[in-house]
């Protein structure tokens, strides 16, 4: 009996920590989207300049395409922050082909 209760409780541990690690990874893409590093917490600075109302941007995260793998396939995008130096490749998904 309690090799069967030892056994429940590993399973629901290694399924509860496999599900935050997913969280977590999917947070971390959100804030490299958004713009944001989650390394250094730098985000995007906007400028505005009065003689030519125009708006600069100095973004904190650049993306780059590594590997774009068809219409169906996996895109490997490299993030890489100007601050920190921080650089990290995800893999996203992609539902359609944009010709």
């Amino acid at each position: 009996m309690q090799t069967l209760i030892f056994l429940l409780l590993a399973f629901l541990l290694a399924i509860f920590s496999i599900l935050l690690y997913f969280k977590t990874k999917q947070q971390r893409i959100n804030k490299l989207n958004s713009g944001l590093c989650p390394n250094c917490g730098e985000k995007t600075r906007s400028f505005f300049d009065e003689k030519t109302n125009t708006i600069f941007k100095n973004e904190a995260i650049s993306k780059r395409v590594l590997k774009n793998h068809g219409c169906s396939g996996v895109v490997e995008i490299e993030y890489s922050c100007k601050f920190c130096g921080l650089k990290e490749v995800h893999l996203q998904t992609t539902t359609s082909c944009s010709l």
